[in-house]
């Protein structure tokens, strides 16, 4: 076990993979990955703080690309086991699929009163005109950040080029651009200027503090079905009868619209008929479902879909996955998507 010195703000980071775990050695050029448990000597810049920062490193190192929930658990677990020697967790992480991670650890810790910052970065740490120092510098200062002996962020959260975001609100938008991510439906968090400002009114504070629990069950029997002009009947109604298919998120046009084709909505019936959970997301990036507001989403309705409000397409899989795994019935699993459990959703 990680041990901290409690007299100090302390900080754990877990580094799980991802471009910001590189440096470039100055005599062969090459890149190697950064050694963790020298960080400090990586970043310098990290001696300023008065914190106590140690280091765990997931072996072997993973690119986001193959992340998958069984790494999500790791994770939970993983800062479970350390969460009361630490005031906040930063998590170093590759960025393609960090806002799924983000969403996953959102739904899995409940009672959450401690910062989970995930970060990572576009280039290397170890290059030149790197953004990974600023990302991974801040990321560690917000999650050891307190007021009256309580965590200023108690949330799950991406920071990312000056901005936190709550990390279930999150999208990666741009793989070329510093500002990778974005958050359409809810403000940030916080904004890194000359000083971090703190948005206060945005965060959530938990009311009453309970005991964490860290529910990792995760069913992954879902699939993501796109909606696109011209889509095939034979497609479709194959996707919906894959064999022990439990939840679909599927991705509309608009508010919630799909073609009022007769086939689609009845291939859409039958999966229901098998206890098949549809939940229903725009494909914008922006503004949210609202199904009966147009032809073109009153059979969705009707026939039970469940509407996924302004959830993110990543939060929305995740959150499937996770109440799948929890052991609810079908009925349960609906009432919990409509419900905002961390902030997910807007009501």
């Amino acid at each position: 076990m990680v041990k901290s010195d409690k007299t100090r703000p302390s900080v754990l980071i877990v580094y799980t993979g991802g471009t910001i775990g590189m440096v470039q050695r100055p005599h062969s050029g090459t890149l190697t990955p950064v050694k963790f448990d020298q960080i400090k000597e990586e970043v310098p810049e990290l001696n300023k703080f008065d914190y106590n920062i140690k280091t765990i490193t997931f072996n072997p190192a993973l690119d986001s690309s193959n992340v998958t929930p069984q790494v999500w658990i790791k994770i939970a677990k993983t800062i479970e086991k350390h969460y009361n020697q630490f005031d906040g967790f930063v998590v170093l992480h590759g960025t393609d699929t960090m806002a799924y991670t983000a969403s996953a650890l959102s739904y899995m810790f409940e009672n959450l009163d401690k910062p989970i910052i995930l970060t990572g970065s576009q280039l290397p740490i170890g290059t030149l005109r790197t953004d990974g120092k600023e990302n991974l510098i801040t990321s560690v200062e917000i999650a050891a950040a307190k007021e009256k002996d309580s965590a200023l962020v108690p949330e799950v959260c991406i920071y990312f080029d000056f901005k936190l975001y709550r990390g279930n609100r999150t999208v990666k938008r741009d793989a070329d651009q510093f500002s990778a991510f974005h958050s359409v439906n809810y403000p940030e968090l916080a904004v890194a200027g000359v000083d971090i400002r703190f948005r206060k009114e945005f965060i959530h504070y938990p009311e009453n503090r309970g005991i964490l629990k860290v529910n990792t069950q995760i069913n992954d029997q879902v699939v993501i079905l796109k909606m696109f002009p011209g889509i095939n009947q034979k497609v479709f109604d194959s996707i919906l009868c894959i064999p022990g298919l439990k939840g679909v998120v599927l991705e509309t046009f608009g508010s919630g619209n799909v073609p009022t084709s007769r086939w689609l909505i009845n291939c859409i019936r039958r999966a229901l008929k098998k206890d098949i959970v549809i939940l229903n997301v725009t494909q914008c990036q922006g503004g949210r479902v609202s199904m009966g507001q147009y032809e073109t989403s009153i059979e969705l309705l009707k026939s039970g879909v469940i509407s996924g409000k302004d959830l993110t397409t990543e939060a929305a899989v995740t959150k499937l996955m996770f109440l799948l795994g929890q052991g609810f019935s079908t009925e349960q699993v609906k009432i919990y998507l409509n419900k905002n459990l961390r902030g997910e959703i807007s009501n």
